[in-house]
């Protein structure tokens, strides 16, 4: 390849491996060389930040209802890591695998040692709107994050899939880097525009198979671009062909040892 690699980002702590969302897979992908994590961010009942990606519990735990209707008490009295085959076969520390919420994985990950980039992705549609940004914003501010700086051991990056959003965090917080994810192509986009508080493209990997040079585009408009999620070879393949600048895979692991692997050109 020319020029450096792309970074390489665990999706949810590298769901492939270990329980998504788990202290136990943020710490796993950090040891094996990730050069950031990604979560999602959900506001529960009682306005705490944590770290699921679906609205309703049933998936990845054994709760039922939606993560918004339950205060944080409740959400740390479930399980969430017996539905992953990993529960079966690893010996994981009870603590490492309880509800995450987002305050503990930044603690985490400034207490880890070594510079590491965090990708925080606001879903929506929720039923706080924009106090999912407005909470977000003051949680990066306390930890001096809202301002980032070459040294900081942790930079972050918002992402999401609502420009609304996007919109938001660059009013409240116009130093922090913005991801606009991206399934479909919006007018414009194709043609390497992003909307007003997005600064970087997040094309997904099924979009990127349909329209293969949306990448190259997208870099030649002036954005970067990180793609998600990419697990498979042939996948691996088609993306570092167009240069991105960010990967983000449920494999980080799987994707390093293949970046090692792939020859100058």
């Amino acid at each position: 390849m020319n020029g450096p690699r792309p970074l390489v980002f665990a999706h949810r702590g590298g769901a492939g491996a270990l329980p998504e969302h788990t202290l136990a897979a943020y710490l796993r992908a950090l040891d094996e060389g990730a050069d950031g994590v990604e979560c999602d961010v959900r506001l529960t009942r009682d306005g705490h930040l944590v770290c699921v990606h679906d609205r309703r519990l049933d998936r990845t735990s054994n709760g039922r209802g939606r993560v918004s209707a339950k205060t944080l008490a409740e959400l740390e009295e479930l399980d969430f890591a017996s539905w992953h085959p990993a529960a079966a076969t690893e010996a994981l520390q009870a603590d490492h695998v309880r509800l995450l919420t987002l305050e503990r994985l930044i603690s985490t990950l400034r207490d880890h040692g070594g510079p590491v980039r965090l990708l925080i992705e606001t879903k929506h549609p929720s039923r706080y709107g924009a106090e999912v940004e407005r909470r977000l914003v003051e949680m990066l501010h306390r930890y001096g994050l809202a301002k980032p700086k070459p040294n900081d051991p942790i930079q972050v990056t918002v992402m999401s899939f609502a420009a609304l959003a996007l919109r938001r965090i660059r009013r409240m917080a116009p130093d922090v880097p913005t991801v606009y994810l991206l399934d479909i192509v919006p007018p414009g986009v194709g043609r390497g525009r992003l909307p007003f508080g997005a600064r970087i493209a997040g094309p997904g990997i099924s979009l990127v198979r349909s329209r293969p040079q949306l990448v190259s585009a997208l870099r030649a408009a002036g954005h970067q671009a990180y793609v998600w999620t990419v697990n498979e070879a042939p996948d691996l393949d088609l993306v570092l062909a167009q240069r991105p600048d960010g990967i983000i895979s449920d494999r980080p692991k799987f994707v390093l040892d293949r970046l090692e692997n792939v020859p100058p050109v």
